[in-house]
């Protein structure tokens, strides 16, 4: 399955609000602890998407969407900017989905590394991320050259309630 990678502006965020919920819904409905438990509505999916608009329009989120010939949104990746003037030099990698759908394509990955390029461009030389302990999400973080730096216990709930621990990871980018 193709997609193509899109920048999203404040306005293309509002344009693909319901893409955006429905991949949301779909990592949720597989497991995935990204904020959310598995009682979350289409419509509470799409009101925190749009609740990112003034981040994403002021320039502190940097937001991606990839969507098949069709339109549909696979995959998403951000970057949040921290905005304190001594750590203008890092940013923290957020809510990189792919769905079931378009898994084990390579999308992921692509994701990650155009996110990555992203920040090298505007002068970012440190990433942060956190992810599921043990999660498939891991193995990609480590194979493209994220390096773990703790765990902590418990530290956010799966879908279904349960707390899990939670692995943070960084990476040095190189200009």
């Amino acid at each position: 399955m193709s997609a193509e990678l899109h920048p999203l502006s404040a306005a293309g965020l509002d344009a693909h609000l319901d893409g955006l919920a429905a991949l949301l819904l779909d990592a949720v409905a597989d497991g995935a602890s990204v904020g959310f438990l598995a009682a979350v509505t289409h419509g509470e999916a799409a009101a925190w998407w749009a609740s990112l608009r003034p981040s994403v329009a002021d320039g502190s989120r940097l937001l991606w969407i990839a969507r098949d010939g069709a339109g549909r949104v696979l995959g998403t990746v951000a970057l949040v900017r921290e905005s304190k003037p001594n750590g203008r030099h890092r940013a923290e990698l957020v809510k990189l989905l792919v769905h079931r759908d378009a898994r084990g394509a390579g999308l992921g990955r692509r994701l990650l590394a155009h996110a990555e390029d992203a920040a090298r461009a505007a002068g970012v030389t440190l990433l942060l991320l956190d992810t599921q302990a043990g999660s498939p999400a891991e193995h990609l973080y480590r194979t493209a050259g994220w390096t773990p730096f703790g765990t902590v216990p418990g530290h956010a709930a799966t879908p279904d309630g349960v707390l899990a621990d939670t692995t943070h990871y960084y990476k040095q980018l190189h200009p």
